[in-house]
């Protein structure tokens, strides 16, 4: 029997979070996966974890920061060597704590408009186009 290939997905939660107007991202630094590429930081689900569970550990592991994870806004999809993934843009709200990096060598408060001036991993970048699309809505 061949495996379902939408089951065989993996989930990564993205968070958007927002302040003043602006997206945080962050560039993975060198030796990492997507090495140089922008991203919107987070992380892929583990088996019994919610994509906002996940999300709220992994900018905590990653970033030092603590978050509040709501609602899906976006998703995409990543085909690559490592595997297939659905991306899901939650949204976040910060609550509190530094940011430190630790797989990401810079972090940008970015206004959505400049998303796209940015090298963004592909999923992430069709993720930034649907949610400029879903600001202009608002």
């Amino acid at each position: 029997m061949t495996p379902d290939p939408v089951r065989a997905m993996k989930q990564v939660a993205a968070a958007v979070i927002m302040k003043d107007g602006k997206v945080l991202i962050a560039r993975r630094k060198q030796g990492e996966l997507h090495e140089g590429y922008w991203e919107f930081p987070g992380g892929k689900v583990e088996a019994g974890e919610t994509p906002q569970h996940c999300l709220e550990r992994e900018l905590m592991e990653e970033l030092g920061l603590k978050v509040r994870a709501g609602q899906v806004i976006a998703s995409s999809e990543d085909h690559s060597g490592h595997g297939s993934f659905t991306i899901l843009a939650i949204e976040a709200q910060h609550l509190g704590g530094e940011l430190t990096l630790t797989v990401h060598d810079q972090a940008q408060w970015v206004s959505i408009g400049d998303l796209q001036k940015f090298s963004l991993a592909p999923a992430d970048r069709e993720l930034a186009e649907k949610i400029r699309d879903l600001s202009r809505c608002l």
